[in-house]
């Protein structure tokens, strides 16, 4: 049977066709359907874990157990499990193990750009480039294979376009994979020097042995037309070339990437005239070729950033652009992105963004909005859960200066801080920085499309759970000053960021109101009763033209023009009431049942 799916789900169908028995991953754009997918399937047990980092290691148990496991994550997720990946390579596996790194040439949703087929060079496991849904099935499958057979987890490599893009795909059944015995093995499992260093010639010899598959197996693949060019590429870029180039060119399709393939390149190369190599980011395939003594154009032709899509590749070869629609262009008006109507984010960052000597620290999250207007509240953007210590960091040095006045306040979210907040934040309390740490929670993972975390009390499944208090480890920690705040209430944000400022040490503020998109639990309907139940709207005989309430950012806010008065979308009001708490001569009412 054949079926029109995402490459995210053909991973997810490979995974369950491959026999896998355990996945976790932490969700990230454009990773984050494949866990979602995978969940459905009931003989695999799945998980949403704090970060990617426990989700790596939770795969690394689960493959020494005996189960088929396969954990994913966007590119900087990568980042955060890289400590377990490198040395995951040199141990090597007992089922087999798979790492999909969802990377995102373009940065639609990403603080960089990074190119992570580096990391399978760095560590030294073999990788996979699909470029489509039936590759990312049929070579998920085929990852399990090389892993156990040689021992070592595979790296999958896959990007938004993959991700996301929907192909047929020709579904088969369910492999009968066993549980592989535990055997205990001290000098394979524990990655002290004395067995590591034995662990690393084993992955060297690896490599070679694994050069012959790359020459060799399916996924590489030479294709001749006209001999004049030839196309060297792999994943999506196959795709993009084959749209400019079609018949016109020769094509070297690359799907397995590391070890490249030293012999088929050359033969190719012996083959046609002129080379591109047509590759997105880093110049990885270029560099391989160009030390095997081969001329080619690569990089010095193609930008090193963003995706390589059709006219990209067109306008550098043929100087072509495509046409642009004069009429549609002034028709599109520029809409910069902004926080939803009723989000629990707006209250806090409304009141935040007028205080004075403050600098905010910010972290990864639908909050980082803040950062533009018309807030202007915050300052910092590094990675998931920098926003504590990089904070701390700067509280520290501006403490040690004669009369400063400089406070910082530190923003993030309750999936953030779990992800990573946790340790920074104990940081601030071992080492005693006069830090304000806001914890904005949600209740949910927001930003990338509602999934739970360990403070929303379920768990992919949907079964129900204790919620971890973010308040309880606070005070575990031994923070004397935590308060609890409802954010769309602005005399109360107001009067804990005054509490906060006036205090000589560290505290800890937590927003506490469901995001406006979240699907209600029983726990939350009990806990936030009458939210989102109202609609407000604004009595133009009143209003008087200020646009106050449209500077709270609100997009279910208008402002007429032409009658020089407010209006309110009550397809968009959810009723959070900020608008109706700014407005000086109270024009903005709750429209009565």
């Amino acid at each position: 049977m054949k079926q029109l799916i995402t490459g995210n789900e053909a991973v997810a169908r490979g995974a369950w066709e491959a026999g896998a028995r355990f996945a976790s991953a932490y969700p990230g754009t454009p990773s984050t359907e494949i866990l979602e997918n995978i969940a459905t399937y009931q003989e695999i047990h799945s998980e949403w874990a704090p970060n990617e980092k426990t989700a790596l290691e939770s795969v690394i148990g689960a493959s020494l157990a005996g189960a088929r496991a396969i954990a994913s994550m966007k590119h900087v997720g990568l980042n955060v499990a890289a400590d377990p990946f490198f040395t995951f390579a040199y141990m090597g596996v007992n089922a087999g193990a798979v790492v999909v790194t969802a990377d995102e040439p373009g940065q639609f949703s990403s603080q960089n750009e990074q190119d992570n087929r580096n990391y399978a060079k760095a560590a030294m496991t073999p990788m996979f480039e699909p470029s489509d849904s039936q590759e990312c099935k049929d070579m998920l499958i085929e990852a399990f294979e090389i892993s156990e057979k040689h021992d070592i987890p595979v790296l999958f490599r896959m990007t938004t376009r993959v991700c996301h893009s929907k192909s047929l795909v020709e579904l088969g059944e369910r492999q009968d994979v066993p549980l592989k015995p535990y055997v205990k093995n001290i000098k394979k499992y524990v990655a002290v020097p004395a067995n590591a260093r034995p662990m690393k010639v084993k992955v060297q010899e690896n490599q070679t042995i694994m050069k012959g598959y790359s020459n060799n197996c399916q996924w590489n693949r030479i294709e001749m037309n006209e001999p004049s060019v030839g196309i060297i590429c792999s994943g999506d870029c196959y795709l993009y070339a084959r749209e400019v180039f079609g018949g016109d060119a020769s094509y070297l399709k690359l799907g397995f990437t590391n070890p490249l393939p030293d012999d088929l390149i050359r033969e190719f190369a012996s083959k046609v005239e002129k080379i591109y190599i047509i590759e997105e980011n880093d110049p990885y395939i270029e560099e391989h070729v160009r030390a095997l003594s081969i001329a080619c154009d690569g990089k010095n032709l193609f930008p090193r950033n963003g995706e390589m899509k059709p006219e990209v590749i067109r306008s550098v070869i043929y100087g072509e652009e495509y046409p642009v629609d004069e009429e549609v262009r002034e028709a599109v008006i520029p809409r910069p992105p902004t926080l939803c109507a009723g989000c629990p984010h707006r209250g806090f960052f409304y009141e935040l963004g007028r205080r004075k000597n403050v600098m905010v620290s910010g972290d990864i999250g639908c909050y980082t909005l803040a950062s533009g207007a018309p807030y202007h509240a915050m300052e910092t953007t590094v990675c998931m859960g920098a926003s504590i210590s990089l904070g701390h960091g700067a509280q520290q040095v501006f403490d040690t200066i004669e009369g400063n006045k400089m406070r910082v306040v530190s923003a993030l979210g309750d999936s953030t801080f779990f992800h990573t907040g946790i340790n920074s934040l104990l940081d601030v309390a071992y080492n005693k920085s006069n830090l304000i740490t806001v914890v904005l929670d949600n209740r949910i993972t927001a930003m990338t499309g509602q999934q739970d975390n360990p403070g929303s009390g379920r768990t992919i499944q949907g079964e129900v759970i204790e919620a971890v208090s973010i308040e309880a480890i606070a005070r575990a920690f031994g923070f004397r000053n935590v308060r609890v705040i409802d954010p769309n209430q602005l005399t109360e944000v107001k009067e804990a960021l005054d509490w906060a400022l006036a205090l000589q040490e560290p505290s800890v503020i937590i927003t506490r109101w469901p995001c406006a998109l979240k699907k209600q639990t029983a726990l939350d309907k009990e806990e936030f009763k009458g939210s989102f139940t109202s609609v407000y709207w604004v009595n133009e005989e009143v209003c008087i033209g200020c646009k106050k309430c449209t500077r709270t950012g609100c997009p279910a806010i208008v402002f007429q023009f032409a009658k020089k008065k407010s209006s309110i979308d009550p397809e968009k009001c959810v009723g959070c009431s900020v608008c109706a708490q700014v407005c000086p001569k109270q024009a903005i009412q709750k429209v009565e049942a």
